[in-house]
């Protein structure tokens, strides 16, 4: 079983800085791409900023303030949110896909892994 594990979210004032963390954990062959998305009450779910290799991608709204990084060792990936907006208030969530998981000689599954979130509340 694969598992994503989320970190570092809280209140913030405007203007201010967090670091998001998370970490995969299980019996894991690779991991390709990983992404944080964000959804804010009554919004759907939407891309925040995502890493494949050394690309890397961000939504209109985050870029110059927002930077996604990894660390293929520990399996985790950062999100480091700086000048901080009270419309970035939302649950952020990391998501893994795909995941690459042995299950034999050879053979292996490919899974979409999603985090249980994190709150990140921006407000004076």
């Amino acid at each position: 079983q694969v598992q994503l594990v989320e970190s570092g979210g809280g209140l913030v004032q405007p203007g201010g800085s967090l670091r998001l963390s998370c970490a995969a954990s299980g019996s894991i062959f690779s991991i390709n791409a990983m992404a944080w998305y964000r959804q804010a009450p009554g919004k759907q779910r939407e891309l925040v900023a995502a890493i494949r290799g050394d690309d890397t991608r961000y939504a209109d709204s985050v870029k110059g303030r927002f930077t996604i990084s990894r660390d293929n060792a520990k399996n985790t990936t950062y999100l480091q949110m700086n000048s901080l907006k009270a419309e970035d208030t939302a649950v952020y969530y990391c998501n893994a896909d795909p995941v690459v998981v042995p299950v034999g000689p050879s053979s292996y599954r490919y899974l979409e892994v999603w985090g249980q979130g994190t709150l990140v509340t921006v407000s004076s």
